[in-house]
């Protein structure tokens, strides 16, 4: 990735130091990353929306809001998926690492995949949203 706002579901406090969270749209913050010419610009919080089962368009729309244009997660469900894809958000997987700042450098170097439908998880209820 060259240019654009990478956003990391994160636990706790988030940043560069964080790590991943496990359940993107239950997080506690996502961490916003500003990358310009491949490297890391700017470092920002923001914190997550309260949302109720069925309710995972409200994180899609909140970084929609935010002019993210990736995000990298260890997972998701199919309608969050489609719903980053209508609001033209790359998903990207990486369930190898919980440090965000590797998952970052990751995504930089262009090591991460997009997420395909196959490869979605099976909701809340499944572990991983």
């Amino acid at each position: 990735m060259e240019n654009g706002r990478i956003a990391i579901p994160s636990n706790g406090q988030g940043g560069l130091d964080g790590t991943r969270s496990g359940h993107f749209g239950h997080c506690d913050v996502f961490t916003l990353v500003d990358v310009e010419e491949g490297k890391i610009k700017d470092v920002a919080i923001l914190q997550n929306q309260e949302h109720v089962q069925g309710g995972c368009m409200v994180p899609v729309n909140l970084l929609s809001e935010n002019r993210v244009t990736a995000l990298i997660v260890g997972g998701i469900g199919m309608r969050p998926l489609m719903g980053f894809k209508q609001a033209g958000i790359d998903v990207y997987h990486d369930d190898q690492h919980l440090e965000i700042n590797c998952v970052v450098n990751d995504l930089i170097a262009g090591t991460l995949v997009e997420i395909r439908n196959d490869q979605v998880c099976g909701g809340a209820a499944g572990g991983q949203m």
